[in-house]
């Protein structure tokens, strides 16, 4: 624990990487059965009888997909259930105003992360950091800092598992998608009429124990192309209106809140189409209902 503690303070004095506290479940998370059971099944893949079985460690996980789908919770619930450290990289940290410091500060994140490890290290929104990489506006810093960070990543042997999300995958460079990187490239859609009812159902047990009042087949059907963070948006919303008229909220209520909200998949459509195309031949879905299989065409 004090080995812990120092490696801590260690970081919080180098402010590259944030310790972030996982207490998320996997049972937090609604649907995604094909993600929650590949990871599930590696929750031992960092023990030493994986070593002995001849097994390397697992090198990380790229989660694509829509925002508000989940793919943070996924990161912090998977930490939690493999009950590792989690540290979250805020890539605009590396990049420094002196020349080859961004490198250096790239290599200290390396052997801070290395340091801790095993451990889960969580790369949020990661085209945001790398987008244009190579492109006319690139004065090579972040190539640079690119590059060491993906050559860390195809050579690593320490048992540090990268959890990278993305929303606009087309704005990662080729190299970051290309095979070794991850094992593997998850796409995490728009939740199905069975996931959002799971979505429903979770959020309202966090904060009423009488649900049986709420029909969650009605729910399900008015939310029909919404996240799931709409859906707790919704509910929250719903909560709030009746909250401050000093009564309880209802189904009704919910249902209001949800038709006043404009989901993302209305508002940017044909880049939710674009990323379904792109997802169709290079990830393999995150939920595992039969629908799921027949639209993504596997």
């Amino acid at each position: 624990y004090l080995i812990l503690e120092e490696k801590r303070q260690t970081m919080r004095q180098t402010q590259i990487l944030d310790f972030y506290p996982a207490t998320e479940q996997i049972s937090d998370i609604g649907g995604l059965d094909n993600l929650k059971d590949w990871l599930v099944r590696r929750g031992q893949a960092f023990s030493e009888k994986a070593r002995q079985y001849g097994l390397p460690h697992p090198r990380g996980l790229l989660l694509v997909g829509i925002q508000g789908t989940g793919k943070s919770l996924t990161a912090k619930a998977i930490a939690h259930h493999w009950h590792l450290p989690l540290l979250r990289l805020d890539v605009g940290r590396l990049f420094a105003g002196l020349v080859g410091e961004s490198e250096s500060r790239t290599r200290q994140m390396i052997q801070l992360a290395e340091a801790l490890a095993p451990c889960v290290l969580w790369i949020d929104e990661i085209d945001k950091a790398f987008a244009g990489i190579g492109g006319a506006g690139d004065a090579g810093t972040a190539s640079r800092v690119f590059g060491t960070f993906i050559t860390w990543m195809a050579e690593k042997t320490s048992p540090v598992f990268v959890m990278a999300t993305a929303n606009r995958v087309e704005k990662l460079p080729s190299e970051f998608l290309r095979k070794g990187r991850f094992d593997e490239i998850f796409f995490v859609d728009l939740p199905n009429a069975e996931e959002r009812k799971d979505i429903f159902q979770i959020h309202l047990q966090k904060r009423r124990r009488d649900i049986e009042r709420f029909d969650l087949d009605q729910l399900t059907k008015v939310c029909d192309g919404f996240s799931g963070a709409e859906i707790e948006q919704g509910l929250i919303s719903a909560m709030y209106e009746a909250f401050a008229q000093g009564r309880e909220f209802t189904q009704l209520d919910i249902i209001a809140a949800i038709r006043a909200t404009l989901p993302l998949s209305k508002t940017m459509s044909e880049q939710v189409t674009a990323l379904r195309d792109w997802a169709r031949q290079r990830a393999r879905p995150a939920a595992a209902s039969v629908a799921e299989y027949q639209r993504m065409e596997f």
